[in-house]
C-alpha cells in the first residue's frame, strides 16, 4: 500500500507546471514561488522537470561543494545509512568523533578545543549565541551586550535573527533576544568604541555573503581580536558560507593571523547533506557550555558526519582548494572585461559583482532562460557560489553568455 501511494504521488513525467501547482497548494509560501522544479544533478549541472539543463553557479547557496551526485560522497552516505543511520546523543559513533578531530586539525585549533554538531548554519549560530550568553562577566560587571555588524546575516531563528541586521527580516518577529548592537561595517574605530567590559561577544563574517559578498577590510579581524581580548569578550567568526574551501582556504579567516574563540560552519561541510558545526577554541571557551545546556536530536548523526568526512577527504586529497583559487581568479579576471560590470569582490569561488543598472533580478531571469543559475542579493549585485569543482571551461561558458544576459535584462526594463 505504502509503495503504491508513493508511486502515484511522484510521477516522473509530471511537468514543471504541474509540480508548481501542487507546490502552491501544499507548501508554506515563505520562499515565494520556486523558479524551477529541479529533478536531477550531476557535477555542476542540474536538470528541471521539463528536461532543461542548467549550469549551477550557485551550488544551493554555497552548499554543494562537490557538485551534485558526487560518486564518492553518495557511496559513503549509502554505506553508512545501510550500517547505522541514527543514534541519539546518549551515544556517539566513530564518524562523529573522527569528523570532530578532523575539523580541529584543519582549523589549527589549540589544545582543549572542542566541536558541537548541529544540522545547519543557523543552528550552529544559535549554539554560538548561547556560548556568548555564558560569557557572563561578574555580578558587579555583567556582560550583557553582543556586537554584530550592519549588513550581517547569521540566520533566521530567533537568536540568529537578533544578530542579523536586515530590518525586513527582523521586524515581523520583534521583540528579538535583547542586547545585540549593530555597528558600521568595516569601521575599526566604531568597533573599538563599541567593545568594552560589558561586551560578551563580537560576531563577524569574514565575507558578508548575503550583503553582496563584502569582505572585511584588511586588518579588521586582527583589530577585532585585539579589542575583544582586551575587554574579555569572545570573538566568534561565522564561516557558514565562507568555510570549507569556499575561498580556496579551509577558513576564510586563516590568513588573518589570529585565533578566534569560536567558529561556525555548515553549508559546504556535508557536500549537500545537512550538517553544521560550532568549533570552540581552547579550554576556557570550550568549558562555557556544560552538560545539559545545549543539545540536538539529529546533530552529529552517523550519516551526516560520514558525508562530511567524505567531502573533506575529496577536498583534501584531490587538491580542490588549489583548483578553487585558480578558477576563482579566472572568473574574476574574466568579469573585468564585461561591459556593465562595475566592481568585483570576493575570494575563491565566492564572488559578488556589481552592475551599472538595477537589473540584477532580470539577469537571474535571463540566466535561467539561457541555462544558468545565479543569484541577486541586491538590485545591482550578482552572487556566484558554484560547486568547488567548476571547470574553467564552464566558467568561460558563463562569461561568454553574460553580456547577452545583461542586455536582455536591460531591454526588459
Amino acid at each position: 500500500m505504502g509503495a503504491e501511494a508513493t508511486a502515484t504521488t511522484i510521477v516522473p513525467s509530471s511537468s514543471g507546471t504541474d509540480w508548481l501547482a501542487r507546490y502552491s497548494s501544499s507548501l508554506l509560501g515563505v520562499f515565494g514561488a520556486p523558479q524551477r522544479v529541479l529533478v536531477r544533478g550531476s557535477g555542476c549541472l542540474v536538470w528541471d522537470a521539463d528536461g532543461k539543463e542548467y549550469l549551477d553557479l550557485l551550488g544551493g547557496i554555497a552548499v554543494n561543494a562537490l557538485g551534485h551526485a558526487h560518486p564518492f560522497v553518495t557511496s559513503v552516505i549509502s554505506s553508512q545509512l545501510a550500517t547505522l543511520g541514527h543514534v541519539s546523543n546518549f551515544f556517539t559513533s566513530p564518524t562523529q568523533i573522527a569528523l570532530a578531530e578532523k575539523l580541529l586539525e584543519l582549523s589549527n585549533a589549540p589544545a582543549g578545543s572542542r566541536v558541537f554538531f548541529a544540522n545547519s548554519g543557523t543552528e550552529a549560530v544559535e549554539a554560538a549565541f548561547k556560548l556568548a550568553r555564558r560569557n557572563t562577566g561578574t555580578a558587579q560587571k555583567p556582560r550583557t551586550r553582543i556586537i554584530a555588524l550592519e549588513g550581517a546575516f547569521h540566520g533566521r531563528t530567533m537568536g540568529a535573527l537578533a544578530l542579523t541586521a536586515k530590518e525586513a527580516y527582523r521586524a515581523p518577529f520583534a521583540p528579538l533576544p535583547g542586547g545585540v548592537v549593530h555597528i558600521p561595517f568595516g569601521d575599526v574605530g566604531a568597533l573599538r568604541d563599541a567593545v568594552d567590559d560589558t561586551t560578551a561577544a563580537v560576531f563577524l563574517e569574514p565575507i558578508q555573503g548575503e550583503a553582496g559578498v563584502r569582505p572585511l577590510p584588511a586588518g579588521y579581524l586582527k583589530a577585532a581580536r585585539e579589542a575583544t581580548s582586551a575587554a574579555g569578550a569572545l570573538l566568534i567568526l561565522d564561516e557558514v558560507q565562507t568555510g570549507i574551501g569556499r575561498t580556496g582556504k579551509w577558513l576564510a579567516s586563516e590568513d588573518a593571523g589570529i585565533v578566534p574563540d569560536a567558529v561556525t560552519l555548515a553549508k559546504g561541510l556535508g557536500g549537500g547533506f545537512p550538517i553544521g558545526a560550532l568549533l570552540t577554541f581552547g579550554p576556557d571557551t570550550s568549558s562555557l557550555l556544560t552538560a545539559g545546556q545545549h543539545g540536538t536530536t539529529f546533530g552529529g548523526n552517523p550519516v551526516a558526519t560520514a558525508a562530511a568526512l567524505a567531502t573533506l577527504h575529496v577536498l583534501e586529497n584531490q587538491e580542490v582548494l588549489n583548483h578553487v583559487r585558480h578558477v576563482g581568479a579566472h572568473l574574476r579576471t574574466g568579469l573585468t572585461t564585461v561591459d556593465g560590470v562595475t566592481e568585483i569582490r570576493g575570494e575563491g569561488l565566492l564572488i559578488g559583482f556589481d552592475l551599472d543598472a538595477d537589473v540584477a533580478p532580470g539577469v537571474v531571469t535571463a540566466g535561467l532562460e539561457a541555462g544558468f543559475i545565479v543569484n541577486s542579493p541586491g538590485p545591482r549585485i550578482i552572487r556566484l557560489a558554484p560547486p568547488l569543482i567548476l571547470t574553467t571551461d564552464q566558467a568561460d561558458r558563463f562569461l561568454a553568455a553574460l553580456p547577452a544576459l545583461l542586455q536582455t535584462a536591460k531591454d526588459a526594463q
